[in-house]
């Protein structure tokens, strides 16, 4: 047993996890844990940003991009609030982040006596955004639940926990052993559930893979491109899946291709996906027979109507079938006839979009990692963009979180290794995160921002425009003067005026190592949604 306060037993806990970086802003309630921090400063980093917002965010990025565990902190209060909107986006996106969160002193949580950053009924709130979440009663108890919390995330489905940390907790000064981490349950396929989807494989001459963001990482993506080769099968990524497989693979398609093969498949194996449209009606796929592999029972159920649902582990699965499953012939020709179709038509539909896109592409490696904004380039990016390596694309899932990109590209740029990271952004979402160009430019994070100006929410704009008669209200901005503002930063600005533009300014700003945004103007595009819901 060793002396220490409340504080430094966390910090070690964290330590033992492997972390190495908090990303979090001081406040009254976390002293007890920064000065804990303090004190091993020379192996944990605390990451500042301007808000708590970014927090979640920045610790989101930076899980996607490493596949580490990212940690935030926040005080209690608007602190946890304002952490609440990166917290539902991991939640969405199955992300590994933990969230630190201060409490009122734990003698008056609950009486409603208007302490400092109270708000009622707070630990409700958190549970709401979090697979785990727990506030200890005893300074003892800190670190063994944060490697519960680490287990949690380790364990089923990836999702955000949190602990509540009341201010006299981080200060006790208690006698205890740290611990190592907890063992993860070994993630197993049932034997009888893979011999069926065997025989259901065997039953098929027309099998689609479809994965979704429960197949993620370096072991997964090698394991969907071997399977879709033993069986010559399309590989259909959703939104959330993009990265389950090189796209340069010839068994890759996007999501919308879903609707071009249910006429033909006779099979469909959903692997990590909640298999749902945006109005929560399980996916068209024809007369096909279902098969859905996730970890998570909810999303095997109804609405849902599968031949087959298997609670396991989708990689687990992938491992097994991939050993098991005989090499066949498949579509062949109709493949690759498809994908070429599918190309066609986003180029002839979005264009305007797709040359913009091509340019980042081809200024990132391979491995670069693109952080998707909700703008008007976001949208074509979820299916034309193409993502090559494990851990380098983010988006933010059904949350849809408009101003994330910024914050979370910064968290992106501190976990990627060193590759590089670039963020594509409107002038309506990067009105979220402005402050955080200071923190890019405080620790020297070479974040890549590549901004479009239009003047407007443009997609909200052009929806008012074609279906509501030109009625706009509330979709113009007004902007400052991005060359100044960057200025005002010390952050790198480049003006460009086309595609070939942004290609050389990205390059540039690649090889410089600084924070930089390159901005372009542009009016509205077309619809990015036209080309998928125009048939259907």
């Amino acid at each position: 047993m060793a002396k220490m306060t409340g504080g430094d037993a966390l910090t070690l806990a964290l330590l033992s996890e492997g972390v190495e970086t908090v990303f979090g802003i001081p406040g009254v309630q976390l002293d007890g844990l920064t000065d804990g921090m303090y004190r091993k400063q020379d192996e944990i980093d605390l990451l500042v940003p301007r808000h708590e917002q970014s927090t979640t965010y920045m610790a989101d990025g930076y899980h996607r991009a490493s596949g580490k565990p990212g940690v935030a902190m926040v005080v209690p209060g608007p602190g946890v609030l304002n952490a609440g909107a990166g917290m539902a986006t991991a939640y969405a996106c199955s992300s590994q982040v933990m969230l630190l969160a201060g409490t009122i002193p734990s003698r008056l949580v609950g009486g409603g006596l208007g302490a400092l950053h109270e708000i009622p009924r707070q630990s409700e709130t958190v549970q709401g955004l979090t697979k785990w979440s727990v506030r200890p009663t005893r300074a003892e108890e800190i670190p063994e639940l944060v490697h519960e919390g680490f287990r949690q995330m380790r364990t089923g489905r990836p999702r955000p926990v949190a602990l509540e940390l009341g201010p006299d907790l981080l200060h006790a000064e208690i006698d205890v052993e740290v611990g190592d981490p907890f063992a993860a349950e070994a993630r197993i396929a049932p034997a009888e559930d893979v011999a069926a989807l065997l025989r259901l494989l065997a039953e098929s001459e027309r099998p689609v893979l479809h994965v979704g963001g429960g197949v993620r990482g370096t072991r997964a993506f090698a394991l969907i491109a071997a399977l879709a080769e033993k069986l010559d099968a399309p590989v259909v990524m959703s939104e959330n899946g993009r990265g389950a497989i090189d796209a340069r693979d010839p068994h890759a398609l996007p999501a919308f291709a879903l609707w071009e093969l249910r006429a033909t498949a006779d099979l469909v194996v959903s692997f990590g996906s909640r298999f749902l449209t945006p109005f929560g009606q399980q996916l068209n796929v024809g007369d096909a027979r279902i098969a859905l592999v996730n970890v998570e029972a909810a999303d095997l159920g109804s609405p849902r109507r599968p031949d087959l649902a298997i609670q396991a582990d989708a990689t687990a699965v992938l491992e097994a079938l991939v050993a098991e499953a005989p090499a066949r012939e498949g579509w062949g020709e109709e493949l690759r006839r498809l994908r070429a179709e599918c190309e066609g038509r986003i180029r002839e539909r979005v264009a305007p979009q797709m040359a913009f896109v091509d340019a980042i592409r081809a200024a990132l490696p391979e491995d670069g990692v693109y952080v998707n904004e909700l703008t008007q380039i976001g949208y074509v990016s979820t299916y034309g963009f193409p993502v090559q390596a494990p851990h380098s694309y983010v988006w933010p899932g059904y949350q849809g979180t408009l101003g994330y990109a910024m914050p979370t590209a910064l968290g992106a740029a501190v976990g990627s290794g060193g590759r590089p990271v670039v963020a594509v952004t409107g002038d309506g979402g990067i009105g979220w995160s402005l402050q955080e160009f200071a923190t890019a430019k405080r620790y020297g994070i070479p974040l890549v921002t590549v901004l479009f100006e239009d003047g407007r929410f443009g997609n909200v704009w052009r929806i008012q425009r074609d279906t509501y008669g030109g009625r706009f209200i509330g979709s113009d901005l007004v902007n400052p003067d991005f060359a100044l503002l960057a200025q005002a930063f010390g952050i790198d600005f480049v003006d460009v005026e086309d595609a070939d533009g942004v290609r050389t300014a990205i390059e540039a700003a690649i090889a410089a190592r600084r924070p930089a945004i390159v901005r372009v103007r542009v009016d509205v595009f077309p619809s990015p949604w036209s080309l998928i819901h125009e048939k259907h």
